[in-house]
């Protein structure tokens, strides 16, 4: 490996590929203790760095506030820069609100096209996209996953069946949608999982199934799992209790 990293050689420019961030907060207590002219000044100034954020980036607003005990709402920011992260949560920090909010927990991703999709190709195949495509859905599940190295020990045929079986388990659930990101060498975990529906239970159904299936013995690792609800961002601040 070279000393000293080299831009690629002209003409060797790849297809670009967005930056994942899921963030979330926690909101200090205290906060809802502060005047309610206080507490309201400084949301307004947290949303309107939020809104004008969200003409440079992909920004969707989730809360949840009463389900999990350390998080209380979380954004899924995607970007072509992972600069545009901390930039808007340096600004977002220097708001009222911003003062009483802490990231419990933080993911980084990247887009990649999947090497294991080629055998089951159908219309918008999550696996071929280098772009998030977010759906309209009501719920998010989002949650790490880490593979142990015997996994990479196997060869790419042996992996494949074991993934068709998994891919094919996945498609008796069409009411839910995988977005799958790639953290290899950018954080602790190797991939991030967000899968998109409007109904929990089928959820539920697809993972005790897939907990069945031979690849699920190379899993290390897929929690914390987080449940996210969808909502526009005043109504996510909202159900803060503020």
């Amino acid at each position: 490996m070279s000393r000293y990293p080299k831009e690629r050689p002209e003409g060797q420019e790849r297809q670009r590929r967005q930056f994942v961030n899921f963030v979330f907060y926690k909101v200090d207590p205290a906060w809802r203790r502060l005047p309610k002219e206080e507490r309201q000044q400084g949301v307004e100034e947290w949303l309107s760095v939020y809104h004008q954020w969200r003409q440079r980036i992909l920004l969707y607003p989730y809360t949840l506030f009463g389900i999990r005990a350390d998080a209380d709402f979380m954004l899924w920011r995607i970007s072509y820069r992972i600069e545009d992260f901390v930039e808007m949560s340096t600004e977002l920090a220097r708001t009222g609100f911003g003062q009483y909010v802490q990231p419990s927990y933080s993911y980084l991703s990247m887009t990649k096209r999947s090497v294991y999709v080629d055998e089951h190709v159908h219309e918008d195949q999550e696996g071929t996209r280098l772009e998030i495509r977010v759906s309209n859905a009501k719920y998010l599940l989002v949650y790490p996953f880490v593979k142990s190295r015997d996994w990479y020990l196997l060869t790419q045929h042996t992996r494949q069946g074991m993934m068709n079986e998994h891919i094919e388990i996945g498609h008796k659930y069409p009411t839910v949608k995988l977005n799958t990101t790639y953290s290899f060498g950018l954080d602790d975990q190797e991939f991030m999982l967000a899968f998109e529906t409007n109904h929990l239970d089928d959820f539920v159904d697809l993972v005790m199934e897939l907990r069945e299936s031979q690849a699920s013995q190379y899993t290390v690792r897929d929690t914390p799992i987080f449940t996210c609800i969808r909502g526009e961002i005043e109504s996510v601040l909202e159900s803060l209790g503020g």
